[in-house]
Order: structure tokens, then sequence, then C-alpha cells
């Protein structure tokens, strides 16, 4: 593909998707609501669903049995526990075709990973998921709120995770288990999950032994202001703060099929910034790839500038974890609180209510969630 063919493929592609073009300018489409913002991304979750369809195709009868019915979704008897989802497994499998479903095409997370899945002991039955990976190395609410400099940033970012992904499926999302799952995230289990799997891993890049003290968890919605995170607390605590919302910068909108013949283009006519020792070679991510790639072709940077703001949560897991990230202290004031104290909570604020006046969950089947037989 030349030049001026992937220029027209990805005005193209962008008008579809329903941003506008007025000569150099790029501009979100009017009037966005939630609907919409789904609007923008289904393209790229439709491109995903046919990637993933070979893989999974022949296995979603068994992966729907993992799901509950309504029938067996009983609420005062529910037992969240939290399974670390291994490589290669049943689990992943699970993970994978549960994050299909979501509005927004789900990353596989980079660098360091932990993937959970929450699962129902009173019937062995897939409550929700979530994934951490590692944060973006500069986030402007979430470093403003912690009061970083630059150095303490690259020293102490280590000690931060982002959920890339996070919520419950049905039946279990009609009864506000997203705000479960949401919970969970901050629980002891992970912390020690995180400390297993990374305490004296000796980094790739720096040459150093990893400290696998985990202090903070981010996260940011996918379709604007978020009706999970906010006032969501345990006990009289904020699990979850709102720390303000994204400048509406990234490649989202380059996400779905535009993004193979960008990234060819790229690799053949774009030099990849040089690379510390160690970094491996070629681009160092798809950022770079599109912001080259735009450049070569004659297209403004600009056009990376989507305009669709995500709100910032923290979840601080210490009670100095911004004292902690600055270099104050050595360190950490943990919050107990376990996968099991986190839903003991959880049932009696929220799940109790809510199935005593809603039963709109029992009538739901797997079926329902069938991508393709």
């Amino acid at each position: 593909m030349n030049k001026s063919q992937l220029r027209s493929l990805i005005q193209r592609y962008l008008r579809k998707q329903g941003f506008r073009i007025r000569k150099d300018k790029f501009l979100p489409p009017e009037h966005l609501n939630k609907e919409r913002l789904r609007d923008l991304h289904a393209s790229a979750v439709d491109h995903k669903l046919e990637r993933s369809k070979d893989r999974l195709l022949r296995l979603e009868p068994s992966l729907l049995r993992r799901l509950a019915s309504g029938t067996q979704l009983v609420p005062e008897r529910m037992m969240p526990r939290l399974v670390e989802v291994l490589p290669d497994s049943e689990d992943e499998l699970l993970f994978r075709y549960a994050a299909l479903h979501w509005s927004i095409p789900v990353s596989s997370g980079y660098g360091r990973r932990l993937r959970f899945l929450v699962i129902d002991d009173q019937n062995n039955k897939l409550i929700g998921l979530f994934g951490l990976g590692d944060p973006v190395f500069s986030l402007r609410a979430r470093d403003e709120w912690i009061g970083w400099d630059g150095k303490m940033r690259k020293r102490r970012l280590c000690h931060v995770m982002d959920a890339f992904v996070l919520g419950a499926v049905p039946p279990y999302s009609h009864l506000l288990c997203g705000k479960l799952v949401a919970m969970l995230t901050a629980s002891n289990e992970v912390r020690q999950a995180f400390k297993r799997k990374y305490d004296g891993i000796l980094s790739r890049i720096r040459m150093e032994r990893h400290d696998a003290r985990l202090a903070l968890i981010t996260t940011t919605s996918a379709l604007g202001r978020s009706s999970i995170y906010n006032r969501l607390k345990y006990k009289d605590r904020s699990v979850f703060k709102s720390l303000g919302f994204t400048r509406g910068f990234g490649e989202f909108h380059f996400s779905n099929g535009l993004y193979e013949p960008i990234f060819k283009y790229a690799t053949r006519w774009c030099e990849p910034t040089d690379r510390k020792k160690g970094w491996g070679e070629g681009f160092r991510n798809r950022r770079e790839v599109v912001r080259k790639c735009l450049a070569k072709v004659n297209l403004p940077h600009a056009w990376r500038i989507h305009g669709i703001q995500r709100e910032v949560f923290a979840v601080p897991l210490a009670k100095n974890t911004t004292d902690f990230l600055r270099g104050d202290h050595s360190k950490l004031l943990w919050f107990d609180q376990s996968v099991k104290d986190l839903s003991l909570f959880f049932k009696e604020r929220w799940l109790a209510p809510r199935s005593q006046w809603d039963d709109r969950y029992k009538a739901w089947q797997p079926q329902e969630w069938s991508l393709w037989n």
C-alpha cells in the first residue's frame, strides 16, 4: 500500500467511526453519550471478535457452562474467591472469552501482568474478572495527585499497576457485582499475589531486583463518568478516588483493522526510536507506530488527539500511599482488607438490598451471551 492509499484509508476509517475531518482539523463526534461512545468502539470490538473466532468458536459451549443461570445465583449464599489466571489454562480461555463482551476492546496488558477470575464458591460459576498491567509512564492526573517529579516517578512507578479490564458478568452484573469486583482489586490477596510473582525478579532494563510492594492501582472509566467507581466505599473510606480526566490523547481510534496496514507501512518506511540495551528491537509501542506513520504519510500529529476523555481513578492500598510514592516514607502502612471481609461488606451494603427489589437476574440464561453459536 502506497502513501496516498494509506492516507485515504485512514481518513475513511476515521469518518466511518464518526469522527469529523475538516481540512486538517480532527474533531470528535457531536453529542457524545455512553451509547455513542460504544458506537465509536464498535468496529474495533467487531475486529477483535473476528480475530478470536477461530480459536474460541468450538470452545464456546464449554465456556458458557462456566457462567451461572439466574436460578443458580443465590444472593445470600454467594461466596466470592479469587483465582489467579495462569498461562495456557482453561481459566485463561475463559478470561479472554469474557473480555470479548466488553463495550470497548480489551488489551492484553503489557509488561508485568496479573489476571484474576472472581468465582462464586456456591456454584463454581464466574462472577467477574480483572486484569492488572504496567501503568503508562506519564499520566498527568495521577502524577499531580501523588506529587511526583520526573526523577521520583521513574524510581517509584514500579509500585503502581493499572487495571486494564475490570467488571462482572451476567447474571451477577445485574446485582451490582461490578462494584464487588472493583473492591477486590484492593484486597490483601492481590497484593500478596503481586509479591509472590515479582519480588526479587531481576529487571531486564535496569538490572535491579524488583521491590514488589504494590502501593497503588489506577484505572480509567470506559465510557465517561463511571457509575461503578464513584462513591464506592468500604466502611467509611472511599476505595476509588477520582483524580480528574484524561486529555483525550491516544490511539484507540486506530485499534480496529486500520492498525495492521499502519503497522506494515511503519515497519517498511519508518525508523524506530533508538532503545536502551535490553529493550529488544523494533518500535517501542503502538503509540510510536501510529505517530511515525502519520508523519510519514503527511497527516497531522494532532489526529492522535481523539478528544474522548476518560475519568482517572486511584486505588490506594495503604494509608500512606502518596507519601511512599513520593519517597517521604520507606514503609507502607497497608490497609487490611481481605477478599472475605470486602465480600461480606458488599453483600450487606449492595447485594442484599438490590436482590430484594430487583429479581430480573433470575431470568438470565448463559446462552444469551453466545457470540457465535
